[in-house]
């Protein structure tokens, strides 16, 4: 089921069936899920789902830097970025964006991962230098009693990516804002019933 349309961005080629790279490494893919939604609460309940996306991301070992509920093709979705240690290597993080467009009995997930490569650390260590080790570290808005996984802190704020606009998460950010532009969805599954929470079910006739 092709849910969304005008995936493709400039500076992506394709590289598999609804996956495309750019010359960053930054991998952009869609996938189509015939399921409910596996989200704790409806769009409409912020607090919840970020709470429980702040703990779950960190139980996987990484940190959940922002979410919020966006219009994608016209529909509510939810729009997230997150980061996880890179895989394979001693250090480094892989920053994943994401639009997750839930309807009652199934979703699409629009999503740009990039990985760091080369040093890394400069943006950290630039933004403690600037801001102070107080400033930098922060309970976590979304959970402030959440544990593990990796830290929230100031140097994942947007306020930074205009001065570092090679980063990964800069990359993401600006990747997600491009696709919100271009992003439409199809008809028919703009037409399936809403996502109200979890263990809904749309009426049957």
């Amino acid at each position: 089921m092709r849910s969304l349309h005008g995936v493709e961005l400039p500076g992506f080629r394709p590289v598999d069936n609804d996956a495309w790279m750019n010359d960053d490494g930054d991998v952009l893919s869609l996938h189509f899920f015939g399921l409910p939604p596996d989200l704790a609460a409806g769009l409409d309940d912020g607090p919840t789902l970020r709470s429980t996306l702040t703990h779950y991301t960190a139980q996987a070992g990484g940190g959940l830097i922002e979410a919020a509920v966006k219009k994608l093709g016209d529909l509510p979705a939810l729009r997230q970025i997150l980061k996880l240690p890179l895989p394979g290597a001693p250090s480094g993080q892989v920053f994943i964006g994401s639009f997750t467009v839930p309807r009652a009995t199934c979703s699409t997930v629009v999503k740009i991962q990039a990985p760091e490569r080369g040093m890394t650390g400069m943006r950290e260590a630039v933004v403690l230098a600037k801001v102070g080790p107080d400033r930098y570290f922060r309970p976590h808005p979304y959970a402030p009693d959440v544990q593990g996984g990796l830290p929230f802190h100031a140097g994942d704020h947007a306020q930074w990516d205009a001065e570092f606009p090679d980063h990964p998460l800069s990359r993401v950010r600006r990747t997600l804002d491009a696709l919100a532009e271009v992003v439409t969805a199809d008809p028919g599954f703009a037409a399936l019933p809403p996502f109200t929470g979890p263990g809904t079910q749309p009426a049957q006739d």
